[in-house]
């Protein structure tokens, strides 16, 4: 055969055969796994699908609503979007794996998420996006939960995963504020229950919060997620969450947790220990039930079997004594129906300190101004050397008084030191929310610390007061034939202190000379008396706390909400005095700034002996007794050590002052 026509043949049999065929195109792909292919086995309509689980026994797989997942946030995505081991495989007929033998992978819902969120961030959609990144933070707040760790039955899976709480194929949490929100909300607990914590769930629906919930569908009851929160669940029994459930507690029932706050227990939770008593203590968690209820754990026949828990005798906390029945978590100053004694309280208290700082600030302020108006006029206190000195010798003038023994200035100085301590170790209690106060709770070395190291500065400081009671005792008891109660150098108030007040408002104001005073002025003893009440209320109200087993025996426990009133608001009286009338009145008056040291060097110039205490002075130089009062002036070492001294402490005073003033006007807390 002629080759060309042979292959002009072939030539035309393969163009007929390509014609026959039809249209030249790609090759067919294999058909794509879209949802409604895994909805006709996965909606149910086929039974129940049932996969091996990890201990070998067949699991039941979740049944996919074609409408529910309609409704869903990932109603847009394919199945195997989130499912992606799934292939079609037509050489088994298995739509999931070559390996019949080989289980599904488990849907990563964390890794999916996380790659979407870095996606938007790399492509600048974060602000459209921002839902993913609330979804990022969950999920990070996940990882450290109770429900991340790993099961104890099923070391193959979590405590929870997300799809145990939210079920995928149908999450989709309603806009807030929407009618499928509250009925969403309202479904929680069951979610939970259900799931998991069935026992939890039965508890908590004879609860006052369950049968607002579960019965009456009040949108306002309190469900599993407000106490534990959603994502970051953590373990019941560790600081954090104790005291992340008590501030819980607080969102809801916002008057009960202000005045569990101004108790000791919820000081110290405040400042972040978690080893008192929190809410659940008293009323329960899951099974919280109505005061009138007979079984409630804070019925009055129950609280004494509730405050047992905790103080039942063993560790550091003695047994309970009755009392603690009638004690008032929730007593307050502004109710005198419920709590009278509470109110008397803090109304004698308010009325002392009203009264005090009024009286003393102005006292100070017209002080201050009458030497500024002074000096502006040129007019100065007229130095004495050339009158009341120039009847001594000149070989007296360098001599100083001696105004202090040694005695003396050693207990002032501790009397000084204790009380700075007191009030560092103190105030963390009284502004546990101040921004100051947890640092320096922690820097004290927690409350256990810091409560014995005040403890032990109130012994001191008790021991003092009493040291100077027995030392006065004894002086007049030795003097009694020429001790004169109302003579000059008595420390008790007499009419001139009256006369000395009325004339130093005069020269006030301008309208009469400046007065001149005997060996005490009317505000040196003010100073030397308020003690004497600060001491007692403070000391008494204070040992009533340190030993509450005590007190409870024989008083009832309202006494302790009179006492801490009495205690701290009697602590503050004395701070705020001190370290601003009592510093002004010795240290920051124009004759005397920057710093007086007589009470630490014993003694000041005749100078200013002469001019302090003009009457004194007057009386024993006619006397003849000025000499024996006379000693040489201290040494410059020391003088300038009690300068240094003195300036320490104005300087402590004042940083404590301050503390005082941020946590009294709430600088700084959120």
């Amino acid at each position: 055969m002629n080759l060309n026509r042979f292959s002009g043949w072939t030539a035309a049999a393969a163009l007929i055969a390509v014609l026959l065929s039809g249209p030249a195109g790609p090759a067919q792909a294999a058909p794509a796994l879209d949802n409604a292919t895994c909805l006709t086995c996965h909606d149910g309509s086929k039974g129940a699908l049932e996969i091996a689980g990890a201990d070998g026994e067949p699991r039941e797989l979740h049944t996919v609503g074609a409408d529910a997942f309609g409704k869903s946030v990932h109603a847009r995505m394919d199945c195997v979007a989130c499912h992606g081991d799934i292939k079609d495989n037509a050489e088994t007929g298995n739509a999931h794996q070559k390996d019949p033998a080989q289980k599904p992978a488990r849907a990563d819902c964390i890794s999916c998420h996380q790659d979407l969120w870095e996606n938007a961030k790399k492509e600048n959609r974060t602000r459209e996006k921002a839902r993913l990144g609330v979804v990022v933070e969950n999920i990070d707040a996940y990882k450290k939960s109770f429900h991340a760790r790993t099961n104890q039955d099923d070391p193959t899976r979590p405590n929870a995963s997300c799809e145990d709480c939210h079920s995928s194929h149908s999450f989709n949490v309603p806009a807030k504020d929407s009618p499928q929100y509250a009925e969403w909300r309202l479904g929680i607990p069951e979610t939970c229950g259900k799931s998991c914590h069935e026992e939890s769930l039965e508890t908590f629906a004879e609860s006052v919060h369950g049968r607002l919930v579960l019965e009456k569908r009040d949108v306002k009851g309190a469900v599993c997620s407000d106490c534990h929160t959603s994502h970051a669940i953590g373990n019941t029994s560790a600081a954090p969450f104790k005291l992340a459930i008590t501030a819980e507690c607080g969102n809801c029932h916002e008057e009960n947790f202000k005045s569990y706050k101004a108790t000791y227990h919820g000081q110290i939770n405040t400042l972040g220990y978690a080893y008192t008593a929190k809410c659940y203590d008293c009323h329960g968690s899951h099974g919280i039930l109505e005061i009138k209820d007979p079984l409630s754990k804070v019925h009055p026949d129950q609280r004494m079997k509730t405050c047992k828990e905790c103080h039942s005798g063993k560790k550091d906390l003695p047994e309970a004594p009755p009392g603690y029945a009638s004690f008032q978590p929730h007593g307050h100053p502004g109710d005198f129906d419920r709590y009278p004694e509470i109110w008397i309280a803090n109304q004698m208290m308010i009325q002392l300190l009203v009264g005090t700082f009024a009286f003393f600030w102005l006292h100070t302020a017209l002080w201050f101004y009458r030497e500024y108006k002074d000096r502006q006029q040129r007019k100065t206190r007229p130095h004495v050397k050339t009158d009341a000195l120039a009847e001594l010798p000149a070989s007296l003038h360098r001599k100083h008084y001696r105004r202090f023994s040694l005695t003396w200035r050693i207990a002032h100085i501790t009397f000084a030191l204790s009380l700075m301590v007191l009030t560092l170790t103190g105030i963390p209690l009284f502004y546990p929310e101040a921004p100051w106060a947890a640092p320096l709770m922690k820097a004290l070395g927690g409350p256990q610390i810091a409560g014995l190291i005040h403890r032990v500065n109130a012994v001191i400081f008790a021991g003092v007061f009493f040291w100077h009671l027995g030392y006065v005792a004894l002086r007049v008891a030795r003097n009694w034939k020429t001790f004169k109660l109302f003579g000059p150098d008595s420390l008790i108030p007499n009419l001139q202190d009256g006369k000395d007040l009325v004339a130093m408002v005069k020269w006030f104001f301008g309208k009469g000379p400046r007065p001149v005073f005997d060996r005490w002025t009317y505000w040196e003893k003010f100073d030397y008396w308020a003690p004497f009440w600060g001491v007692t209320i403070i000391g008494v109200s204070g040992l009533m706390m340190w030993l509450p087993g005590l007190t409870a025996s024989y008083l009832p426990g309202w006494v302790f909400n009179v006492a801490a009133i009495f205690h701290s608001e009697e602590a503050f009286l004395a701070v705020v005095f001190l370290f601003t009338v009592h510093f002004f009145n010795n240290h920051f008056r124009p004759d005397k700034f920057p710093v007086e040291i007589v009470m630490f060097t014993g003694t000041m110039s005749l100078e200013d002996f002469a001019r302090d205490h003009t009457v004194q002075y007057r009386r024993l130089v006619a006397s003849g007794e000025l000499e024996k009062y006379l000693v040489e002036a201290p040494s410059q070492p020391m003088t300038k050590a009690s300068r240094v001294f003195g300036f320490i402490l104005i300087a402590v005073g004042l940083s404590l002052l301050a503390l005082v003033a941020i946590g009294f006007f709430g600088i700084g807390v959120r």
